[in-house]
């Protein structure tokens, strides 16, 4: 009776009901040592190496489509251990011009080191800049762990509080401790932010990629625009590892932007391969050119859709409370 009831709920579930495309098969292939073969001509992607003062200073400037908005809110999704926090703290360090450490990560354990949600503000100085990023649980296989799709679908909408307690095996619902029944408009995400890591890209559970794509299409339902962020670029190829900023030139990277596009089903166009600071103890130019470049799509597009949603209460009549 027990494994009957188990199987139905699994029936049941949202992920379990929705549609999911076909889950490639796990490469077998071993990194390489990078080889002439291994490179384009020239880069396919243009950087501006060399322009981080440039970037961080529209980023700091960066005017916002709402008046009374005074920052957009970013929600990162993502396998455990893809680098969800890690992401955090590297776009700080950026604009801090020292490593830090805000947003908690564990790279040792399998299991997802954040608990609850939470809002990062990020700073420059003492300034608070005009985006916020919202970190979750990660997803896990089972569905009895890692964070609910619902809770992500909600957090999308604005309805989970500051600091609610994530559970695997239930969403949270209208009238509990952790629901917000209505939320301002600062309080909604703008933007998702899927992070995936390349050198895992290929090995991840066809059950997190069906939650993956589950949450993909309730974001597209909401008309939430999506971003991927792949990380550990230099975990997955030699060639980079050695020269960052040979990202572009590199054919496995594409490759495994590639397999992230079909996975996830986000255009090669929002996908943007970065390296996390890790072991690092000083900022590095080339990594924060490729954050704050990546960071600047984000941030575009988020504020492209708080402007819409504005412009539509305007059209409406309405009055939207912030």
């Amino acid at each position: 009776m027990g494994g009957s009831e188990s199987t139905q709920k699994e029936r049941d579930s949202p992920v379990a009901r929705q549609d999911v495309q076909p889950v490639r098969a796990r490469s077998t292939t071993t990194d390489l040592q990078p080889t002439q073969k291994e490179e384009f001509e020239k880069p396919w992607r243009s950087t501006p190496w060399g322009e981080k003062e440039s970037l961080e200073k529209n980023l700091r400037e960066f005017p916002l489509s709402h008046p009374n908005v005074n920052y957009v809110r970013i929600l990162l999704t993502g396998d455990v251990g893809a680098g969800k926090s890690s992401f955090i703290n590297s776009i700080n360090s950026a604009f801090q011009k020292r490593i830090t450490t805000e947003a908690l990560a564990n790279s040792t354990s399998s299991k997802s080191f954040t608990k609850s949600y939470k809002t990062y503000y990020i700073k420059s100085g003492e300034s608070i800049l005009p985006f916020v990023f919202n970190d979750i649980m990660g997803l896990e296989s089972l569905e009895s762990e890692g964070a609910h799709p619902e809770d992500i679908v909600k957090a999308l909408q604005g309805f989970l509080k500051e600091g609610y307690k994530f559970n695997p095996v239930s969403s949270v619902s209208v009238g509990d401790d952790g629901y917000r029944s209505d939320p301002t408009a600062q309080e909604q995400t703008y933007c998702l932010v899927y992070i995936i890591a390349a050198d895992k890209v290929s090995m991840m559970y066809p059950e997190v990629i069906q939650k993956m794509q589950y949450i993909r299409a309730k974001a597209s339902e909401l008309d939430i625009p999506q971003i991927i962020i792949m990380t550990r670029v230099d975990e997955s190829c030699e060639l980079v590892k050695k020269d960052l900023r040979k990202i572009y030139t590199s054919k496995k990277i594409k490759v495994k932007m590639e397999e992230c596009c079909n996975i996830v089903g986000v255009s090669m166009s929002n996908i943007f391969p970065v390296k996390n600071y890790h072991e690092e103890i000083d900022p590095d130019n080339d990594i924060d050119v490729l954050l704050l470049r990546a960071l600047t799509q984000i941030v575009q597009i988020a504020n492209d859709n708080l402007s819409r949603k504005y412009e539509n209460v305007l059209n409406d009549g309405a009055t939207n409370d912030v």
